[in-house]
């Protein structure tokens, strides 16, 4: 026969369950080792270590000569939070003086009706709930680690002395509060002990009362076999583990006459039957069922759709940053242009905004702006001419960093455009900044001391003006300057009854959707190819003005 050995582990272990707490069951066995059968439990390796002498295990006779078989050994299924009292709670409330509260005179109305039943079902094992007045003594020295020399830190000494129970709050009389709810200058005192950490629990304790026989109901004969918590989130904390295939745990008594106490802890909890896991599964369903009408509900049932053939664009921006800037304090002004033809947007709608003023922090060799500005628009596209030739434009968003000092004198910093995604999702975009200059230092000394530059009176000469018709748009004798950077993060959302729909309709827009992804790279290459042609066609003309006799048959120069 196999000798069983103890159980040293007596740490915490934590589990998680979907079902009510109300349905735990844990079988608790104890068990008074005496001189005859201390041997049989004790490990063979530990036999001939640290002995103890057997007298101190001899059982203690009675007036009869021996101790009761039931004294010696005790079993009991206990629920949560079910009450047991103990021998010292029988004695204190049948007092009725001792009793204070409501909670009192409850316990001693059962346990009056208890005396009634033939008295209570518990000799030994009994329980402390969370409305219970009681405060386990060992967790005012919780440890962190497992170091022999730890030291506990200020925070660690605070949260072993909050009692993390869950207790119901007494109205304020006359709704005059009793302390304030904000404290606008606290003190490092105040703030050193209010920086704690305190989640509602719900404790239960399982106790022994390991007095001699006929000695029960001293406070100092009890001892904790089990801590049970248990938070709103199904997490259920059980110190010591249950004991499954472990050994038992093992109680040693202090006292002239030292006694050895061996108990275990099961999880009996009753496993659903298929019947209940069904009406359970049922119930869920229907739950969530209500839950989905209850938010179908608040959403309602007019979902806003745009006309046929059309296209919206939501766009949810943030103005992240700036960085590679020469002076201090910036902000940025940002607006969005639309094409004038195909696109348009509600009348409310606001397509530019300002940030806040914001100072620079070091980051590597740059000074980087954090902003963190928010916008949004949206705009409506409707494409009705769908012949190859046509080729849609993209809206684009312009921006213009200016910066201001402590004089108010404020300096541009840098203008930039980019073109919006074209494709719905998550984008960061970085838009190189330009600025312009004037040659020589005395404009260089201006923008130092009384600020003020060089501007662009249409910030849509950045690129190519919307408004512009001409064939070529000159920037002849504009001297600029590179500057820094500025940082957008997009979040585009795209909206058409063509996403839903499988009819030609459908693939007309598809067709569109893709020249509009490409717009940026068509309109680069459009660009190339037509330098090219403008290139060629001025070659052509240069030959046309020379004189016959320098042109070859092939129109190539003669040398």
């Amino acid at each position: 026969m196999a000798e069983t050995v103890w159980s040293t582990d007596t740490g915490e272990a934590v589990y998680r369950s979907r079902d009510p707490v109300r349905n735990l069951r844990l079988r608790v066995h104890l068990q008074r080792i005496t001189s005859s059968n201390f041997l049989h439990y004790q490990p063979a390796a530990e036999l001939w270590k640290d002995l103890i002498d057997l007298a101190t295990f001899r059982p203690q006779p009675t007036a009869s000569g021996h101790r009761p078989e039931e004294d010696e050994e005790e079993e009991i299924v206990i629920g949560w939070q079910e009450k047991l009292f103990s021998q010292f709670e029988v004695d204190l409330y049948q007092n009725e003086a001792a009793c204070q509260s409501p909670l009192d005179y409850q316990y001693r109305q059962e346990i009056l009706k208890l005396e009634n039943s033939g008295g209570k079902k518990n000799r030994r094992i009994f329980t402390y709930t969370d409305s219970d007045r009681y405060t386990n003594l060992e967790e005012h020295c919780q440890r962190m680690t497992t170091a022999a020399s730890e030291v506990p830190s200020f925070l660690v000494e605070r949260m072993a002395n909050v009692r993390r129970r869950r207790q119901d709050r007494r109205g304020m009389e006359g709704g005059i509060l009793k302390s304030r709810i904000v404290t606008w200058e606290p003190s490092e005192e105040f703030v050193r002990n209010n920086h704690v950490i305190n989640t509602p629990l719900q404790t239960m304790h399982i106790m022994a009362d390991l007095g001699p026989y006929k000695k029960l109901g001293y406070k100092k004969y009890e001892h904790v076999l089990c801590t049970l918590k248990v938070d709103g989130n199904g997490v259920i904390t059980v110190k010591p583990d249950f004991t499954g295939l472990k050994g038992p745990y093992r109680i040693e008594t202090e006292g002239e006459k030292q006694e050895l106490w061996k108990y275990t802890i099961d999880n009996v909890s009753p496993l659903a039957q298929p019947e209940e896991e069904e009406q359970e599964r049922r119930v869920f369903k229907d739950l969530y069922g209500r839950h989905k009408e209850y938010l179908s509900s608040l959403i309602g049932t007019d979902f806003e759709m745009t006309v046929p053939g059309a296209l919206r664009l939501f766009v949810n921006g943030e103005v992240v940053s700036a960085q590679g800037y020469e002076y201090d304090n910036l902000y940025v002004h940002f607006f969005v242009e639309l094409p004038t033809t195909h696109w348009s947007s509600p009348a409310f709608q606001q397509l530019s905004g300002v940030t806040q003023t914001c100072t620079t922090k070091s980051l590597g060799m740059d000074k980087v702006a954090h902003f963190s500005y928010p916008f949004t628009f949206e705009a409506f596209f409707l494409h009705e001419d769908e012949s190859s030739d046509a080729l849609p434009e993209w809206p684009v968003l312009y921006c213009e960093v200016l910066s201001l000092d402590f004089w108010q004198r404020y300096r541009v910093e840098g203008y930039g455009a980019v073109v919006l995604p074209a494709t719905p999702g998550s984008h960061t975009l970085t838009v190189s900044t330009w600025r312009p200059v004037e040659l020589g230092m005395v404009a260089e000394l201006r923008r130092f001391f009384i600020g003020g530059s060089l501007e662009l009176e249409d910030l849509s000469y950045v690129r190519i003006p919307g408004s512009f018709k001409g064939e070529r748009l000159s920037r002849f004798g504009l001297r600029t300057e590179t500057t820094g950077t500025v940082t957008f993060r997009l979040h585009c959302l795209q909206q058409s009854r063509a996403f839903m729909e499988s009819s030609s309709l459908r693939k007309r827009m598809r067709s569109v959707l893709d020249r509009l992804e490409g717009f940026s790279q068509q309109s680069s290459i459009h660009n190339v190819l037509e330098a090219f042609r403008r290139a060629r066609r001025r070659m052509q003309e240069a030959r046309e003005s020379l004189p016959q006799d320098l042109v070859s048959p092939s129109g190539t120069l003669v040398s």
